[in-house]
């Protein structure tokens, strides 16, 4: 056997050494690892330290409310035709504009009509000439009955031609009032106090009288205006409820704007409930002094029936809901975290109505809670004007 051989086997020996005797270590280190305490992950978590917003569980006096979605009505619609045919002279507005009840908006040409009332003015004038004769006639003939120079027949034919003659009159003096009635009808006006649409008849034009196809213009009504919107039929009672005992007062608001609604009243509530949505129709008027609220638009109504004392209240964003329902997290005096199932009522503003879980001036979290269970040592972050919120 060579040197080398001999020198190659004391090599490997020492190596195979060196690696058994690190495995030994390892095993060690294990052993003694396993038989040491586990680090309890639970325990761990608690120990972390979460930032969160919070404040406190407020207690004030607050409206009943009903929401819904309402649609602006105009408070009457006037869709404006003509009574005569005639050719239309003259347009009197400008699309848009807002018009008074009696301002003149369209004229057709009045030629024909004012020739016919002349016509009907003649024939009054004539028959009344004639009833003037008759009468004269009348008055002699009854002379010379009593000598009689004059037969009782031709007394009487002279009576019956006066009564003819007055009748006549009548007919002739209400012929002449339609007459006027055409040449009226020429000039047509605002029936209501409004505001105007599109013009639909222009200058030039040949007017039908009272044509199904053709409308001149539609007047909306929109000072006071009506806003309609459906309520579930469970709110019916409480709604007639507090109609009977006063009026109703209703906010409309506008887009996504929280502040400065539209106020008005409850002035309709239909007399069936829909069968197929289980909802009842109500109208609201507003006096809409500023035009905000506009026929056709859609607006967020609030109902407000009474209101309701020492009601409890937290921001909206601190109520969470699990498989068991609603929650929030409160902050003990320990700085830890506590999950509390709560009863929720209506939203107000923001806002959500606690009806049981809660007491006034606890704290609650309403940002942060993500990181939280029961148990979860907390930091009180600073509100956003620097000052500290408020601790349990």
């Amino acid at each position: 056997m060579s040197r080398f051989t001999i020198s190659l086997r004391r090599d490997l020996s020492n190596f195979f050494k060196i690696i058994f005797l690190s495995l030994g270590i390892l095993v060690i280190l294990g052993l003694a690892a396993c038989s040491g305490k586990k680090e309890d992950p639970a325990k761990a978590k608690r120990e972390r330290i979460v930032p969160v917003t919070v404040t406190t569980v407020e207690e004030k006096t607050v409206p009943v409310q009903i929401q819904a979605i309402g649609n602006v009505e105009p408070l009457s619609t006037i869709t404006i035709k003509s009574r005569v045919t005639g050719e239309l002279k003259q347009v009197h507005f400008r699309e848009g504009q807002d018009v008074a009840q009696g301002t003149l908006l369209f004229t057709l040409d009045p030629d024909p009509f004012e020739a016919e009332l002349k016509k009907a003015q003649a024939i009054l004038a004539k028959d009344i000439a004639l009833a003037q004769k008759a009468e004269e006639d009348l008055r002699r003939y009854s002379e010379l009955i009593k000598k009689e120079y004059v037969s009782r027949e031709q007394f009487d034919q002279a009576t019956t031609n006066l009564a003819a003659l007055n009748a006549q009159i009548k007919a002739d003096q209400a012929a002449v009032e339609a007459a006027r009635l055409q040449v009226n009808y020429c000039y047509i006006k605002a029936p209501i106090t409004g505001r105007t649409g599109s013009l639909l008849a222009f200058k030039g034009n040949m007017i039908k009288a009272n044509d199904d196809n053709k409308n001149m213009v539609v007047i909306n009504q929109i000072q006071p205006i009506y806003c309609s919107f459906a309520l579930p039929e469970q709110n019916l009672a409480d709604l007639k409820k507090y109609s009977v005992a006063g009026k109703v007062k209703i906010k409309a608001f506008i887009g996504k704007e929280q502040e400065h609604p539209e106020e008005g009243e409850v002035s309709f509530i239909d007399n069936t409930v829909d069968k197929a949505t289980g909802t009842i129709l109500v109208k609201g008027i507003f006096h809409n002094k500023t035009k905000r609220l506009w026929p056709g638009q859609f607006v967020k109504i609030k109902v407000d029936l009474t209101t309701r004392a020492n009601t409890l209240l937290v921001p909206t964003q601190a109520v969470q809901t699990g498989l068991e329902g609603q929650y929030v997290f409160m902050v003990k005096a320990d700085q830890k975290a506590e999950i509390r199932p709560v009863v929720i009522g209506q939203s107000l503003d923001g806002k959500t109505v606690i009806e049981k879980g809660v007491k006034a001036g606890e704290v609650v979290v309403t940002d942060g809670q993500f990181q939280l269970v029961s148990g979860t040592k907390v930091q009180i972050k600073k509100g956003p004007e620097g000052k500290e919120a408020a601790r349990p």
